[in-house]
């Protein structure tokens, strides 16, 4: 908040980036020509001009984007590609020396922007991509030891990578929580099953946001099915119990007004995308939406399930479930760091066709 800033604080702000990619005090920007991406382009200046603005990563190759120790937060990452690689670049992030990541993803989808063939202007309080392809997340990510983020790329072709992980060093509250992020995709979703969003989540927390990329397979509206949100020991029946997918993306009556998809992008809910052929497959439709709970997380003391139905209509009035392509990235905050998450798919089961 803006009142924030009026005030002392013991925090000493650094940044990593491949300019500095330690965040050591007063390292930044040393490069020499002989090692810098960009030598030639500042080969008349020389060391600190520009000489390191970026990587370039390799097929089937990781990259160390933070290595840290100390206490502290992520509180803004920028990044961006320069081969438009979109899933092919694999987000990790861990926290304190976990053994499995807090944040396994494809790049794309955790900056809610999973195919990159075309832009779409995002502005929300969590997350902004921004003119041209530049992915920004402002989620605070604490961690009490070490922090620790790798970006895995597995194209075929050299790619360039910028980025700048802005942090800063402080002291954390002990009550503090762990970022989490999870992706998930399903394609065909199978007949009568619902997609899950959520499962495995143990410990105390709070549930903060959702991102869908939705691939409609059927003609017809698409979005009649309810999220649910099975909390604490929840069985068959959960205790929260959505009323429609535009509902739950804080929209109404199929995002329809006069007869077309209306796309939206506010601070805390969207549904920002609409790509669409032509009338002849009018079907092949995707849909990129998200849900920010930052005025009202979902709470949960022991474990989380989160699903979403897939229900388009059929004949007389009755719902038809559907067999979509879905994917989704589920964020929340908990105390838990024993994670396992499900194993990506490869590159050709991430592909968006």
């Amino acid at each position: 908040m803006l009142s924030d800033l009026t005030t002392k604080k013991n925090i000493r702000t650094f940044s990593l980036s491949p300019e500095n990619i330690t965040g050591e005090k007063g390292k930044g920007g040393m490069c020499t020509l002989e090692n810098g991406s960009a030598a030639a382009a500042a080969r008349d200046l020389g060391t600190g001009w520009k000489v390191n603005p970026y990587i370039i990563m390799q097929p089937g190759t990781t990259a160390v984007l933070a290595d840290v120790t100390g206490q502290g937060a992520v509180k803004h990452i920028w990044i961006t590609d320069g081969a438009a690689a979109g899933r092919l670049l694999i987000l990790r992030i861990w926290f304190d020396g976990q053994k499995n990541p807090a944040v396994k993803c494809p790049l794309s989808d955790f900056f809610c922007n999973a195919d990159y063939r075309e832009y779409r202007q995002l502005s929300s309080l969590a997350v902004c991509y921004n003119p041209g392809k530049a992915m920004n997340c402002y989620w605070e990510m604490p961690y009490f030891k070490s922090l620790r983020i790798e970006l895995e790329y597995i194209g075929t072709q050299p790619c360039p990578v910028y980025y700048q992980i802005d942090c800063e060093e402080k002291t954390i509250d002990p009550d503090s929580l762990y970022f989490h992020a999870q992706f998930r995709r399903v394609n065909p979703l199978p007949y009568k099953q619902v997609y899950t969003i959520l499962d495995g989540v143990k410990g105390k927390g709070h549930y903060v946001g959702t991102y869908m990329h939705w691939g409609v397979k059927a003609n017809g509206w698409w979005g009649e099915g309810e999220i649910k949100f099975f909390i604490d020991g929840d069985g068959e029946y959960p205790t929260v119990c959505g009323t429609g997918t535009e509902d739950y993306f804080c929209g109404a009556y199929n995002f329809d007004v006069r007869g077309k998809y209306t796309e939206f992008s506010t601070p805390y809910t969207g549904m920002y995308k609409v790509c669409e052929t032509d009338g002849t497959y009018r079907s092949q439709r995707t849909f990129d939406m998200y849900r920010w709970h930052i005025t009202d997380p979902v709470y949960f003391n022991e474990d989380l399930k989160v699903t979403i139905q897939a229900l388009g209509w059929r004949s007389e009035g009755r719902y038809l479930p559907l067999q979509d392509d879905i994917s989704s990235v589920a964020y929340w905050y908990s105390d838990d760091l024993e994670c396992d998450y499900p194993a990506l798919p490869d590159a050709d089961g991430l592909e968006i066709t």
